[in-house]
């Protein structure tokens, strides 16, 4: 089957569970729309997570997992490790948008709740895939690993970064970011609070190994270039078939901290850069980043470089991250 065309064509209906065998004896479940498991026969030690979509118009990690989903089925890939696959939104990504009512990717740990009289499809899709996730992870104990993928709004001086969830103490995992800039996402931000994010979620609840993974620009469907993503894809492939994805220390790895996380209180909001400044453009010490109402916002450390700017998000949501190069001192494992 095709699970995009299939996720796009049944957006917003709930479908009955569906199974079938593959020649090698994986079994494949289609749960409920854009929800796709695949359980070998002997599974190799990992339990591996794959989603997109949570914003709808981001269609290049869409069309990524789609190619790994069909490889799988065709025989062409072989599932050796337990793995499930989310489409995130098919409302949103039917209609070719971000959202159609909120942000999905503030709706996890139990951060749906609040949304349900405002946003109740997108609220029900986030409560069906952490149940999903759930039901997925703790069926055993195994090694745990979940790649949320998006791409950005706008330009980005790093072209694919990821962000790693708050580990509430526990050290970064060095193996991790050897994985990632070994598939060409050589910037890593460590993120130092809980959030709602998906990648968050399943770090928090389940101890996975769980990244947002930025790959790119958000473009149209048939427009994006996914051989620049191979290195990427070639680690998940290795990943799936228990074949020994690339740990070898990388040559290049970028490391930052998160600085501050400026969240938009009011309608009088205010970014004071340019609309088209990209991802991590560095502002000196001092420099008014942004304003709501009497509250100022400006660059604390000797510079600080802005990431996922958006002063259209909602009140009460991140307009803006800034991050600062990471000290020596981070607790690596």
């Amino acid at each position: 089957m095709d699970l995009l065309s299939h996720t796009l064509r049944h957006a917003g209906e709930r479908i009955s569970p569906k199974s079938w065998t593959l020649s090698d004896g994986t079994r494949v479940t289609l749960h409920d729309v854009g929800i796709l498991s695949f359980e070998p026969a002997k599974p190799g030690p990992g339990d591996i997570v794959l989603s997109a979509g949570v914003h709808g118009n981001e269609t290049a990690p869409q069309e990524l997992l789609n190619g790994l989903v069909t490889g799988l089925i065709n025989g062409a890939l072989r599932c050796q490790n337990r793995l499930l696959v989310l489409f995130g939104n098919p409302l949103a990504m039917a209609e070719g948008v971000r959202e159609v009512e909120a942000n999905m990717n503030r709706m996890f740990s139990g951060g749906h709740r609040q949304y349900l009289s405002t946003a109740s499809a997108e609220a029900e899709r986030a409560a069906l895939l952490e149940n999903s996730v759930e039901a997925f992870f703790t069926q055993r104990q195994g090694s745990r690993y979940h790649y949320d993928l998006h791409t950005a709004i706008r330009a980005s001086k790093r072209e694919r970064f990821a962000i790693y969830p708050f580990r509430h103490g526990k050290p970064w995992r060095r193996a991790q970011l050897a994985f990632l800039a070994n598939g060409g996402v050589d910037t890593v931000l460590l993120s130092h609070d809980p959030t709602h994010t998906l990648s968050y979620f399943s770090s928090d609840r389940f101890g996975a190994d769980a990244f947002t993974v930025e790959l790119g620009k958000v473009r149209p469907f048939g427009q994006n270039d996914l051989e620049r993503l191979a290195p990427f894809r070639d680690q998940l492939i290795a990943l799936i078939e228990d074949s020994s994805p690339n740990l070898s220390e990388p040559e290049t790895l970028t490391v930052f901290d998160v600085a501050q996380v400026i969240i938009k209180e009011t309608e009088d909001f205010r970014l004071h850069f340019a609309d088209d400044a990209a991802n991590f453009t560095p502002y000196p010490r001092g420099t008014l980043l942004a304003s709501d109402g009497v509250a100022a916002h400006r660059v604390k450390a000797e510079e600080e470089a802005i990431v996922f700017p958006n002063a259209k998000v909602a009140n009460g949501q991140r307009a803006c991250l800034t991050v600062v190069p990471v000290g020596a001192d981070q607790p690596f494992e």
